[in-house]
């Protein structure tokens, strides 16, 4: 009788905290510990989940088995992560500047244990053949796709592709026709999107189209529910997963097929230790694995149109409008002088389009009701106690909040510095917008969808946009979230509100974010009929952004944005590492960049640069004091090992009480 080999007796485990180290700890007496499965085990005078990614038969040279500890118990019962996962892993580590840990503690969601005897979803299902007919423009463009993808014969095999259209030219069917070849082959496909509201409808086009083979993964769900579907992913009976930035991990097999819609997108990048780009990881892993990588917009990103020009990016354009539609006619409406957030042409056509019975969508990228409080007579300003920012009055709560850290006061009554009443709060957001559209259009029906009316309430925003598709709206006003990837036949009329709000931003992404959200706003417009119209409000008509968006001249305006980009020196003419002190107090946070400063300088590559150590933009948040530092070179090679070299030696002389935050390729800098 053959017995099973005894499990080796040493574990090396990584935790989710910032330390680049691998901790060997002894096995469980019943050695149900592998690779692949997550453990409870002592780390300091903490219990802390842990991953382990290796076994051993012997223990480190430097601790004797005496002195070793054990882990408290096994998590899973079966492995949730393997070789590949791992790999994944240590790129990111290595890449983003984070600890191994971190990294895979990323991508990985928490959750309750799971039974084997779990139900899981039917594998045997048929795929629908069932698709809109192509365009000679969409069949080109899945031609040169299949061509590259499929076909592993090709010698000059093209593997990354952009679907440059603009908005409703059929990017999407063009991208199940892809994901539906990758099916027949056997494939699986991750189809990323830039929002946790837009994954849900296109899981279930998908499963309209192809059968239940498709699930969607994101934050939004319980932890639970989230590792419920990543087992039931890593099992095999899932083929397609649509999700936002944290589904580029998905443990799919034989993988096809990555898609990126609205590549564009700033949520794509995360916030959070490890602070990847959606992008970035699925190279990779489309590399890694051999698989194709789709992106599409009607707005690239910058650094993509410069791969597309340099022929490293494939671009397959999309020109025209499948349903029937037209480009809107789009004006420019100069609001300086204007003592109302509406100009009369935009009422005029608010009115003209109810009476035809179509539809109107107001977009205004700023909540609440008004954004700054002044003094006239001494010039105070009412700023939030933890953040440097101003406070933003919603006059529905009757208090002003910080939409940094969620602190919130009365409004005063008077200017709390000098007592004069010649004090108030100035600007508009879109609380302001709808109480004027509700008095210039009693008759009206007006919904708002912003982080505010949607919060409250689970599905708010689906509740709110399936009112207006079923025509039950007249005006939706709302944030950004209005603007993305939304499709609704009966929208005639788009009004840009304030188009210029993010110009104002000490940021050299400003103009790109500007363009890209006019564009994308302007493109809820006329969708499915000639006459639709976009009237995009500004006090600075004569900036390019503005003018070009107006134009829908997207590569006269990438010419020149890159122009700009490259005489200062900006990605993607470099590449750029920030570095961000935090501390509650001034003079710690200051101290710890400065000594950074001093490590960095004199090992930077020749062809790089330092900017600061300065303030940040935004200097406080959430009571924290906020310092950065910039290094910006042509390579990001030379940048990283300058930076890891800098991080070691800072490590051994850090303040506990200051954080440093690593953004490799940041989106912002404020």
């Amino acid at each position: 009788m053959n017995l099973p080999a005894p499990s080796p007796p040493y574990l090396d485990i990584i935790f989710d905290v910032p330390i680049n180290q691998v901790f060997t700890y002894l096995a469980d007496e019943k050695g149900e510990a592998s690779v692949g499965k997550r453990v409870m085990a002592p780390f300091g005078k903490r219990e802390l989940l842990g991953y382990v990614i290796g076994t051993k038969d012997a223990p480190p040279e430097n601790l004797p088995p005496e002195k070793m500890k054990m882990i408290r118990r096994v998590v899973d019962i079966e492995p949730i992560f393997d070789d590949e996962e791992i790999s994944l892993a240590k790129w990111m580590s290595s890449f983003y500047l984070c600890s191994l840990g971190e990294a895979l503690a990323s991508m990985i969601p928490s959750g309750r244990k799971i039974n084997e005897t779990e139900s899981i979803a039917d594998d045997e299902n048929e795929i629908s053949d069932t698709s809109l007919d192509l365009s000679d423009e969409q069949q080109s463009a899945l031609n040169a796709i299949l061509g590259g993808c499929g076909n592993k014969s090709n010698a000059e095999k093209t593997s990354m592709f952009y679907l440059y259209g603009i908005t409703g030219s059929g990017k999407t069917e063009v991208f199940l026709r892809a994901a539906e070849y990758m099916l027949k082959e056997g494939k699986s496909v991750i189809y990323l999107v830039p929002e946790i509201s837009l994954t849900h409808q296109t899981a279930e086009a998908i499963n309209r189209r192809f059968g239940a083979v498709a699930a969607t993964i994101h934050s939004g769900m319980s932890s639970a529910a989230r590792f419920n579907e990543w087992v039931n992913i890593r099992r095999g009976n899932i083929k397609i997963v649509v999700g936002p930035r944290s589904a580029v991990f998905v443990p799919l097999r034989n993988l096809g097929l990555i898609i990126i819609d609205e590549e564009h997108d700033g949520s794509y990048k995360s916030g959070n230790s490890p602070r990847y780009h959606a992008r970035q990881a699925a190279m990779r892993r489309c590399s890694a694995s051999g698989a194709g990588l789709i992106m599409g917009s009607a707005t690239p990103s910058v650094e993509a149109w410069k791969l597309m020009n340099e022929g490293v990016i494939k671009r397959l354009d999309l020109t025209r409008r499948l349903s029937g539609g037209t480009l809107p006619e789009i004006v420019p409406v100069n609001l300086s002088g204007s003592d109302s957030v509406l100009s009369p042409l935009l009422k005029e056509e608010i009115r003209r389009t109810a009476q035809e019975g179509k539809q109107t969508i107001l977009f205004l990228n700023r909540r609440g009701f008004a954004y700054f409080y002044h003094c006239n007579s001494c010039g105070y300003e009412l700023r939030c106690k933890n953040c440097s920012v101003s406070l933003t009055y919603h006059k529905s709560k009757g208090r002003a909040v910080c939409h940094y850290c969620g602190y919130s006061e009365q409004p005063p009554a008077a200017c709390p510095e000098c007592g004069s009443l010649e004090a108030g709060f100035t600007g508009f957001g879109t609380e302001n917008i709808e109480e004027e559209v509700q008095r210039t259009f009693p008759d009206l029906r007006i919904r708002r969808a912003d982080a505010d009316t949607t919060r409250s309430k689970k599905g708010g925003l689906k509740e709110i946009l399936e009112m207006f598709r079923e025509g039950y709206v007249d005006v939706l006003l709302g944030t950004q979230m209005v603007s993305k990837g939304l499709n609704f036949p009966g929208v005639r009329l788009v009004g840009i509100v304030l188009a210029d709000i993010g110009l104002y931003l000490p940021d050299f992404r400003a103009a790109e974010r500007t363009f890209s959200h006019i564009v994308q706003a302007a493109g809820r417009a006329g969708r499915y009929a000639k006459g639709g119209k976009v009237i995009v409000q500004t006090f600075r008509p004569a900036d390019p952004a503005i003018t070009f968006a107006c134009n829908m001249d997207i590569p006269g305006f990438f010419d020149i944005e890159l122009k700009q980009r490259e005489a200062l020196g900006f990605p993607p003419y470099s590449r750029i590492i920030r570095f961000t002190s935090r501390s509650k107090e001034s003079a710690k946070a200051d101290n710890a960049l400065h000594i950074l400063a001093s490590i960095l300088k004199p090992i930077l590559p020749s062809d790089a640069d330092m900017l600061g150590p300065s303030e940040c933009p935004i200097s406080i948040i959430a009571g924290n004091h906020r310092r950065h530092i910039i290094i910006r070179g042509r390579t990001l090679g030379t940048l990283h090992r300058a930076a890891r070299q800098a991080l070691e030696t800072y490590e051994q002389q850090k303040d506990s009480r200051v954080y440093i935050e690593i953004d490799v390729d940041p989106v912002s800098l404020l």
